[in-house]
């Protein structure tokens, strides 16, 4: 009988590792939620578990999880990204029980979920960063340590939670006011979010660049990075738009930050694939921020720029396969950018769209272009999930290029229904500054601008363009 690996998620990251469970042959096993009915990874899948009735809360269950893959004799589970995923209790019941997990060891996800344990592990290897305390201890004596660490270094600084991720439970203080207002609504926040309520500071670094760095590792001990990516350009700490390679014109610098993610990554046993997040400072300085424990939204960048398909090698990697390439097999060809297409309004505060039918979907494609996204024409956009319904990625052989060809897909793509961010990321991609690529994270703070263009995303308009459209081919037709 074939291999079964079932998939602990949903949408399209769902889609994206069962494309690569079947390219080696193995048979996928879906979950979902009642919400996800219609959901397009049920369908590609070769079996499908129902969960229950959710939402969130049944892909959320790891006893349900680990009964279905035990149900359908899954012997390894994928977590993709978000819900289970960087749950440490979650890797390490599926090696109790006997189920190959996709990604690093439960230790390994435990020591690094927590940013003060991750800093500590940091520290120890000599890993440069930003200055910051341990957990703070709850009540009077925690925020005795925090108004002295702020005395000591400055504000502004960032107040985070410690099992913090993907953006949430972070929030900039200013002044020691806000300090002591805000680390109890933090705490309880975290306790919310994380079922955990530690918080930590670190110093803020101002308008840094974000890098990252993709990083895999095999058991037999080898570990290198695919380079590097920016994912600078933000709101409110979720990234927006992802660039691979960096665009930092000093690649002794780049290179530098690559080898020291190879390093970060020895020093806390890492196996499998990970991501590696650094800030670097106008002076070129850069420090270590986490590492993420699991499959990034934006790895697509990296697979078009390398030619590397990192989910299929995560499989192998958890099998006990050893790294199929070197160091020195890695090449960069040109560049790759990646931009999320939600259901959302950027003009008023990126409101989901939630609830709203698909009428029209029509993708671009050509060279250098790919997809992964799991809408369709007709679908009904569930209402308690993430609103990212596609992820655009081109490629190109130039910056130029590549910034050429997702204006003229991001004008192709047509979805009627929904109010989706493609208008607001064609005015972000004709920015010039974006074009020289000098940006930073306050990028979107300094041109808020670029949320004020002419809203042609009604149904009325949308519908009318697409019968001109209709209507000028007619007229524009001719027989040879």
């Amino acid at each position: 009988m074939k291999k079964k690996i079932l998939v602990a998620n949903r949408g399209e990251i769902a889609l994206r590792v069962i494309r690569a469970i079947q390219e080696l042959g193995y048979s996928a096993v879906a979950v979902y939620e009642s919400p996800d009915n219609e959901g397009l990874h049920i369908r590609t899948a070769d079996e499908a578990v129902w969960l229950g009735d959710g939402p969130r809360c049944d892909y959320l269950d790891i006893e349900k999880v680990i009964k279905a893959a035990q149900k359908t004799g899954a012997e390894a589970i994928h977590p993709g990204y978000g819900f289970l995923a960087e749950n440490p209790d979650f890797a390490k019941a599926c090696e109790d029980n006997g189920i190959i997990f996709i990604g690093p060891p439960a230790s390994v996800v435990r020591s690094l979920g927590d940013k003060v344990m991750a800093r500590k592990i940091m520290a120890e290897a000599g890993i440069p960063m930003v200055p910051g305390t341990p957990s703070l201890a709850p009540g009077e004596a925690g925020m005795n340590v925090a108004v002295e660490f702020c005395q000591k270094h400055g504000y502004p600084v960032m107040l985070k939670a410690t099992a913090g991720g993907g953006g949430r439970g972070i929030r900039q203080i200013d002044n020691e006011q806000q300090l002591q207002t805000e680390i109890p609504i933090a705490r309880a926040e975290a306790r919310a979010a994380f079922n955990n309520d530690a918080v930590f500071i670190e110093k803020l670094v101002l308008n840094p660049k974000h890098i990252e760095v993709q990083i895999m590792a095999d058991q037999a001990g080898t570990t290198i990075h695919l380079g590097s990516r920016d994912c600078s350009i933000q709101r409110r700490n979720q990234k927006l738009i992802e660039i691979a390679p960096s665009l930092i014109p000093d690649q002794e610098l780049v290179d530098q930050i690559c080898r020291t993610a190879v390093k970060a990554a020895k020093a806390a046993g890492y196996v499998n694939a990970g991501t590696v997040e650094f800030l670097v400072d106008d002076d070129h300085n850069f420090y270590f921020m986490e590492i993420n424990t699991r499959i990034q939204v934006e790895h697509t960048v990296t697979e078009m720029v390398t030619g590397i398909d990192i989910v299929r090698t995560q499989i192998k990697l958890a099998l006990g396969k050893k790294l199929a390439f070197a160091q020195d097999d890695v090449q960069i060809r040109g560049y790759a950018i990646e931009v999320r297409i939600n259901a959302e309004d950027p003009q008023n505060n990126f409101m989901p769209e939630g609830g709203k039918k698909i009428a029209v979907y029509r993708s671009p494609g050509g060279h250098g272009v790919r997809l992964d996204g799991f809408a369709y024409q007709g679908f009904t956009i569930p209402e308690a999930y993430d609103s990212l319904l596609v992820k655009l990625t081109v490629h190109g052989f130039s910056w130029n290029e590549t910034v050429d060809r997702l204006r003229r897909c991001l004008n192709n793509f047509v979805i009627i229904g929904p109010k989706t961010t493609i208008p607001f990321y064609l005015r972000v991609i004709d920015n010039q500054e974006f074009r020289r690529g000098d940006f930073n994270t306050a990028f979107l703070t300094i041109h808020d601008y670029l949320l004020e263009y002419e809203d042609v995303t009604s149904e009325c308009d949308k519908l009318a363009r697409l019968i001109a459209e209709i209507h000028y081919r007619k007229q524009n037709s001719y027989a040879i």
